[in-house]
Parts: C-alpha cells; sequence; structure tokens
C-alpha cells in the first residue's frame, strides 16, 4: 500500500485515554440498551404456523418442524437466491461466510441453523460446494415460505406497489423497457453478479427469521429484515473498530470470497 498523508486528529496518549474512557461509557450503555432489546425479543408472544411448509433439503423433503433436527429452536436466514438466479446474492454471500464456524456451537446449544432460498436444491448445492460450505442450506420452491415471510414477492406485487418489507409498504418498481442492466447503483451491480436483472433481483429480499417448537407445535418467534440484519454481519462489525470505519463512499466494494483477484 503506498503511503497516505494524515488528516485525522492526532493527540497525546492522555488525550486518547480520556477520549477513550468517555466513548467507553457511551459502548457500555449501547450494551445495556442491546442486552433489553434483545430481552424484548424473546418476550414477543409466539405465533403457531398453521401451514404444512415443505422443503428440499440434502436429506430429501423435509417439514418446518424437521429443520429443528431435535433442537428446540431454528434460526433460518433468507438467503436471496431465486430460481432466476446465476450465483447467490453477494451481500448474502458474505454474511453466510461466517455460519460455517459458529453453526456448530448453536446447534450444540440447542439452536439450529439454516438458510432458506427459493433456488432449486440443486443450484444451492452447486453454489455451497463452489463457495467451500457446510452448514444445512434448504430449498423452499414451490411452496410459499419465502412469500408468506415477506422476503419474496411476485412482478404483479412489484408493479403495483403492493410490497410490504421490513414493516413498511414500498412504492412500485419502476421498470423501462429494454433495460438490461436494471439501473444503476448496488442492485444493478449486484442484479449483474447473479446473472439477472434488476425487477427479479429486487423480488427476492434478505431476512431472517427464528422459531420453536414444543410438544410438536412450531411457532414464529421473531423476523428482521434489511438494516436489522446488520449485527448479522460479521465483517461489518470488525470495519465499525477499524480507522476507517465501513469505508462506504467508493460504493459496493465487496465480491465473493472467490472473486477478489478477477478484480
Amino acid at each position: 500500500m503506498e503511503n497516505q498523508t494524515i488528516t485525522h486528529k492526532t493527540g497525546t496518549r492522555a488525550e486518547w485515554l480520556k477520549a477513550r474512557l468517555e466513548l467507553l461509557e457511551a459502548e457500555k450503555e449501547l450494551t445495556r440498551r442491546s442486552d433489553e432489546l434483545a430481552q424484548r425479543r424473546q418476550e414477543l408472544p409466539w405465533v403457531p404456523v398453521s401451514k404444512e411448509y415443505r422443503f428440499d433439503t440434502d436429506e430429501g423433503s423435509a417439514s418446518l418442524a424437521d429443520l429443528f433436527r431435535g433442537r428446540s429452536q431454528l434460526l433460518v436466514y433468507h438467503f436471496m437466491f431465486g430460481p432466476d438466479y446465476t450465483a447467490g446474492c453477494p451481500s448474502c454471500s458474505m454474511i453466510a461466510d461466517g455460519f460455517n464456524g459458529f453453526a456448530t456451537h448453536l446447534a450444540n446449544h440447542d439452536v439450529m441453523l439454516w438458510a432458506v432460498s427459493r433456488a432449486p436444491l440443486a443450484k444451492l448445492q452447486g453454489y455451497k460446494q463452489r463457495m467451500g460450505w457446510t452448514f444445512p442450506w434448504a430449498s423452499s420452491q414451490p411452496g410459499d415460505f419465502n412469500f408468506d415471510f415477506n422476503v419474496w414477492f411476485t412482478p404483479e406485487q412489484q408493479q403495483q406497489g403492493d410490497i410490504e418489507y421490513n414493516y413498511r409498504r414500498e412504492p412500485g418498481f419502476v421498470w423501462r423497457p429494454g433495460q438490461q442492466g436494471g439501473g444503476q447503483g448496488a442492485e444493478s451491480k449486484f442484479a449483474a453478479m447473479c446473472g439477472t436483472d434488476t425487477p427479479t433481483y429486487h423480488r427476492d429480499r434478505p431476512g431472517m427469521s427464528a422459531f420453536a417448537l414444543r410438544d410438536g407445535v412450531v411457532y414464529h418467534t421473531y423476523s428482521a429484515y434489511a438494516r436489522g440484519l446488520d449485527s448479522l454481519w460479521g465483517a461489518y462489525q470488525w470495519l465499525d473498530r477499524a480507522p476507517g470505519g465501513r469505508n462506504e463512499t467508493g460504493g459496493v466494494w465487496w465480491r465473493r470470497h472467490d472473486e477478489y483477484d478477477k478484480r
């Protein structure tokens, strides 16, 4: 790396320590607040899941209850990988890079972690092999699981502005005839990286949902979307502590982990 001119303020160790101790109090308050929010998540009412969802897994067809694999808690990451994608979403892929390490720990603490996507199982298996992942990944195609948990929307919903994502209503998606890349910005770039157009890419969304299994009944306990997934994005937690922070002034900077040498 070439030398860079220092533009950030500098100071003495004593000045740094004074500022750091002030920051520490703010960090402690944030930790306490985070603990309170975690408690409130766990206190949400549980909603019985009455629909019989089916999934394709490496072991064959499975119900939602089967995904628990003997545990009483299930966490599902709604991974953006639609049937028309040629590869998984780069952002979801970056998040999922961290799953291998802690999925085993969760499984030994009464919690199963799964990724679930709409793409057919064969596509998921091929991409999983490419990425070197071992966590369980199920296909929800052709069922309603993604639709019911607000992480997939129909073309009609998209065009009519009938999408409610992250508990908010969205305006209709404007699509210009003949548009191939889908416009400017991160979404068009990610769509191209997934081998599809922007509207198709945008109909699948990221999220996570939590479930509990009690006396043979599956309950939906929590779901989060969009920036609600930030704390699950391991790389961002490290970047937030790096001197330059997230440093995203140049736009999308990440790739799938096997693509950096192709830039």
